[in-house]
């Protein structure tokens, strides 16, 4: 088939591998596409860490099995090829007697990496390697920096008047954000397993760190408090989400810390100290700023940005919003 049509069912699994947006992590999204004589007749996704894989539940949904073995199974991630809480989905294509397989990106974690794309291919499956390969990974980013990089996926996010202060001078906070962008926020904070803060900012705003004004679980949450000057009072030491405290601000020891909790995603909503010291580091993977119209004339500045980002901008609710991604890089191989 020709690269164009590729693509097109490529686009489709990655349309399917969103709705496991909740139930999937810490697995990654992945979608599957079964296409015989140009006709979709099975698709399927990971709809829950532990339940069945995309490429299980495509051919599962295909309803004249005898069709498979003259079919192409596209699929977002590279199949799995070990046992883990299921089979391995390569054994499962192999045994279904499908002869060419196309995989949009690569699986980083230790266990697969390649060995699944062998495997099809020492039992005779033509397997085409890269289709819309950055989108792909782009899916599953979380997934992807924390089994490539033993980290999580990091957004710094902030919110600043249209003079660029994060807070008045004194370090109260304003706000920024509208209820409608607020709600956003909290949306980001559902989808992802963790949010930190410096202690700083608990001082001053005394935040609660959940997902009180959207649909989702609270993200588990970090502080740094090196000095010992955490309220027992503050909302973070309250039984509405799991708070963890480091003792001191070691980024590098911070990171391997949550790599070993396994945690995949991070938001740092801190003030300008603590996300300035995650930009310096080169921490990073997204930025979020919001930015009111309102004029503060003198108080704490916003973080530093690097040169030469590449935002995307859009107004929300009278608040200018931007948002730039720190690109994946990708490799392409394909057969």
């Amino acid at each position: 088939m020709s690269e164009w049509v590729d693509s097109r069912y490529m686009a489709r699994c990655i349309q399917l591998a969103r709705k496991g947006m909740m139930g999937a992590p810490p697995n990654p999204m992945v979608g599957a596409v079964i296409v015989y004589q140009n006709r979709i007749i099975g698709e399927g996704f990971h709809q829950r860490c532990g339940g069945p894989h995309a490429e299980v539940n495509a051919i599962r949904s295909v309803r004249q099995p005898e069709l498979l073995k003259e079919s192409t199974l596209y699929v977002s991630l590279e199949p799995c090829s070990h046992y883990g809480k299921t089979p391995p989905c390569a054994d499962l294509i192999i045994e279904k007697g499908i002869p060419r397989v196309v995989v949009g990106c690569m699986d980083p974690f230790a266990k697969v990496n390649g060995a699944g794309i062998s495997k099809l291919r020492e039992a005779g499956v033509k397997v085409v390697v890269g289709v819309m390969e950055r989108e792909c990974r782009e899916l599953n980013a979380r997934f992807i920096t924390f089994h490539q990089e033993h980290r999580p996926w990091i957004l710094l996010k902030w919110a600043q008047s249209s003079d660029g202060f994060i807070a008045r001078k004194d370090g109260s906070p304003v706000a920024f954000s509208t209820p409608f962008t607020q709600a956003l926020v909290h949306r980001l904070r559902a989808y992802s397993q963790a949010i930190m803060v410096g202690s700083r900012t608990v001082l001053t705003d005394n935040p609660s760190l959940t997902t009180r004004y959207w649909d989702g679980p609270s993200p588990l949450r970090f502080t740094i408090d090196s000095q010992g000057i955490l309220p027992q009072a503050c909302r973070l030491r309250d039984d509405s989400a799991a708070t963890i405290v480091y003792d001191k601000a070691d980024l590098s020891y911070i990171m391997n810390d949550m790599y070993q909790r396994g945690i995949q995603s991070l938001i740092v909503e801190g003030g300008s100290t603590l996300l300035q010291a995650f930009l310096d580091a080169g921490l990073w993977d997204a930025i979020r700023v919001e930015q009111s119209p309102i004029v503060l004339g003198e108080g704490i500045s916003a973080p530093v940005l690097p040169a030469e980002m590449e935002w995307q901008r859009c107004e929300i609710d009278g608040n200018e919003v931007r948002k730039c991604l720190n690109k994946l890089k990708t490799r392409h191989r394909r057969a």
